[in-house]
Order: structure tokens, then C-alpha cells, then sequence
């Protein structure tokens, strides 16, 4: 039976938890705390699988000494149990692969692109706010009349990328918000966690995969990002620059954390003055039942099925 409970947990936290919890507004308000219990579900879900599949199989080598493990269970239990192996096998294969091809390909995509930026790059000022950017490490500035903002992380070589038409068309103020929000994302990288998220959506059946987990995850990294650049810069300059990033027609680059990505819902969060810079005690209760939460997510099952499973285990194979 600790298989068959592994797999629902498995289950549970990879389709109907996302979707019931990306449907909460409350969030929203500790995006931190949030991305966190995003973090535990998710995690959860890729260790109850690979729990599932050793207690399937463990099962196959563990029963008490006697007849055949066929005689015992009859063919309907041991072909479920065998075919619930091979599976929870090819689901665990298959998450390492897709993880390492899209760590492999998102950093080569990002190497080209880098290289695309840089050359790309104008160096001649055509004003105050132009040469102050142009003096700054890791921005570069595109020609051009569209509005861009993005950044490109890396190990040793981020970039912040600003077209001509941001510097115009936006204030100083707001063109100091872009450039704090972008840069809270690379000192925070949240591209790992996206990378991670993209992952595991894209290596679980979509049976069972929620796309809510990862459009909801993208979500709380730019309201993280903004209460950052909001804390240095405000956040009424944040927010027209918001508006003015998201109006722009048919601007959308390959950067994951494009700044006017869901700018209404973000606009209006800030509006609202949700965040975690509010120091209130129901924000800081808020956090700590969601860090408990996540806490429970991953010490649950540990405790209430891992633990007994092992023991059985252990006792099984030391006779």
C-alpha cells in the first residue's frame, strides 16, 4: 500500500494542488512565502514519485521468505505492481533528461543572445540619462523605437537590456524602476527557479501537470522584483512604467523576466500596496503559515509514510 499512496500523493501535488492553490489572490501579498510552498509542492511531488516507484519495487524483493512473489499476489496485483514500477521509472528518467535539456539549451540560447546584445550595443549618448546607462556594468542599450526591457542572467556575464524607445518614451524615475526590478531578478536568480518549474511541467504527463504551477510561479517572481525596484524607487514610477511596457504593440522578447509580463494584475497589486515590504502582522502571519505549510508538505509523507516504509524495508532485508 506505500506505493499506492506515494503515487496519489504524486499526483495530488502535481495537477489538483497547483490548480486549486493558483487560483489564491491572498498570495500575492507575501510572493516570497508563496514561492516557497510552490517550491515544497513541486519537490514533493518529484519525491513522492520516486517513492512510488522504490516501493513498488522493493516490494518485488522484501516479502517474507515462501513461495514465489507471483504465487502469492496472483498475476493481477503483480502486473500492476510492475507496470506502476516501469512507469513511475520512465516518469523519473524522463524528468532528468527534460531538466537537463532545458538547463542545456536555455544556457546556450541565453549565450547566443548575450553575444547578440553586445554587439548589438550603442555606445555613442544621445543625452544625460543615455550616458549615465551607458557608464552602468551589464546594461546595454538596442536602437530602436520599441519598448524593451528584459534581463539576460548568467554566471559571470548579466545583462539588462533597454531599447532606445524606453529611454524616450519613460521618465528617468521609471526608467530607475526597470532597471532595479530587472536587476532584483538577477541577484535573486530567479531564472533558476523558472528553469526548475519549466522542468517539471514539461517531464510529468500532462494528465497529471498543471500549467497553473508554472504561469503562477512566473507571476510571483515579477511581484518580486517589483517590491525590490518599489523599495528603491516607488511605486507609482514602477507602475506607469508597467503600463507603459505592456502597451507597447507586439514587443516580446526571449527573456524570461520580461518587466510588462502580466503588468494589469501587477499594476493593480501595487495600487493596492500588497507586498512584503508592508511590515503588518497579518503579512508576517500570513508568511509563517506559509512556510509551515511548506514545512508540512515535505516532512508530512516523510513521516507518516517514508519512515514506516523503511523500516518494514529494513527489517525485511536484514533477515
Amino acid at each position: 500500500m506505500t506505493a499506492f499512496w506515494f503515487a496519489a500523493l504524486a499526483v495530488l501535488l502535481a495537477g489538483p494542488v497547483p490548480a486549486l492553490l493558483a487560483r489564491a489572490r491572498w498570495t500575492w501579498r507575501v510572493p516570497r512565502a508563496a514561492l516557497v510552498l510552490w517550491q515544497a509542492v513541486a519537490l514533493g511531488a518529484v519525491l513522492a514519485t520516486l517513492g512510488a516507484g522504490l516501493a513498488s519495487l522493493t516490494m518485488l524483493f522484501t516479502e517474507e521468505p515462501g513461495l514465489p512473489f507471483l504465487e502469492r499476489r496472483g498475476w493481477v496485483q503483480t502486473t500492476l505492481i510492475g507496470l506502476g514500477s516501469a512507469f513511475v521509472t520512465v516518469v523519473t528518467v524522463r524528468f532528468w533528461v527534460v531538466a537537463a535539456h532545458v538547463a542545456v539549451r536555455t544556457r546556450r540560447r541565453r549565450r547566443r543572445h548575450r553575444e547578440l546584445v553586445d554587439l548589438l550595443h550603442r555606445t555613442e549618448s544621445h543625452g544625460a540619462l543615455d550616458a549615465a546607462l551607458l557608464r552602468e556594468a551589464g546594461v546595454r542599450v538596442l536602437s530602436g523605437p520599441g519598448r524593451i526591457a528584459y534581463c539576460l542572467p548568467g554566471v559571470r556575464a548579466n545583462r539588462v537590456v533597454l531599447s532606445d524607445g524606453v529611454i524616450e518614451q519613460l521618465s528617468p524615475a521609471e526608467v530607475r524602476a526597470v532597471l532595479a526590478h530587472e536587476r532584483a531578478h538577477l541577484r535573486a536568480r530567479h531564472d533558476l527557479v523558472l528553469e526548475a518549474f519549466t522542468a517539471l511541467h514539461a517531464a510529468f504527463p500532462r494528465i497529471v501537470s498543471s500549467r497553473a504551477a508554472l504561469d503562477t510561479v512566473r507571476l510571483l517572481v515579477e511581484m518580486l522584483a517589483d517590491d525590490a525596484a518599489r523599495r528603491t524607487e516607488g511605486s507609482a514610477p514602477l507602475a506607469r512604467a508597467l503600463v507603459q511596457l505592456a502597451s507597447a504593440p507586439g514587443e516580446r522578447t526571449e527573456g524570461e523576466t520580461a518587466v510588462g509580463a502580466d503588468a494589469l494584475t501587477r499594476v493593480r497589486r501595487l495600487a493596492d500596496g500588497c507586498g512584503e515590504d508592508d511590515r503588518t502582522p497579518p503579512h508576517r502571519r500570513l508568511s509563517a503559515a506559509l512556510y509551515t505549510a511548506a514545512g508540512l508538505v515535505l516532512a508530512g509523507p516523510t513521516l507518516t509514510v517514508a519512515l514506516p516504509w523503511l523500516r518494514l524495508t529494513w527489517r525485511a532485508l536484514g533477515r
